[in-house]
């Protein structure tokens, strides 16, 4: 299975998803893409298989991946401080692949009807998504 994971910023939500699938699935090949290099660092540093940093290595791994996973702000153009440019934001929304994403109310973005749960329990939500047909 080949999952896509991307973040920006920090990088600490791409970060804590590959360590949470390699820890579950380590037979899976995560290519991590951050929006910056810090973010492509910290998903690397964590266990990614392959790491490339911007936008149109977001836009040809959208094409080839399973699953894509990140924060809710990868798909939605200029989130998360003008890192997601809308080519991304696009690249990931008409993906094929299944998206999982994590639904933190930051920079502007609410996802109405969401319980508010820390970082690690929805970190862990997403991987049993991931495992299962959630």
């Amino acid at each position: 299975m080949n999952i896509l994971i991307v973040d920006a910023q920090g990088g600490g939500v791409g970060k804590q998803l590959v360590t949470a699938v390699k820890a579950t699935m380590p037979e899976a090949k995560i290519i991590a893409i951050g929006a910056n290099s810090v973010a492509t660092s910290q998903m690397l540093k964590a266990g990614a298989d392959e790491a490339a940093t911007g936008e149109n290595p977001v836009v040809v791994a959208s094409r080839k991946a399973d699953v894509i996973m990140g924060p809710i702000g990868i798909v939605i153009a200029d989130s998360m401080n003008g890192e997601i440019t809308p080519k991304m934001a696009t690249a990931i929304g008409q993906s094929d692949a299944r998206k999982i994403l994590i639904p933190l109310n930051t920079c502007n973005n609410i996802v109405a009807g969401v319980e508010d749960k820390n970082l690690k329990v929805l970190i862990s939500d997403a991987v049993k998504c991931l495992q299962t047909s959630c």
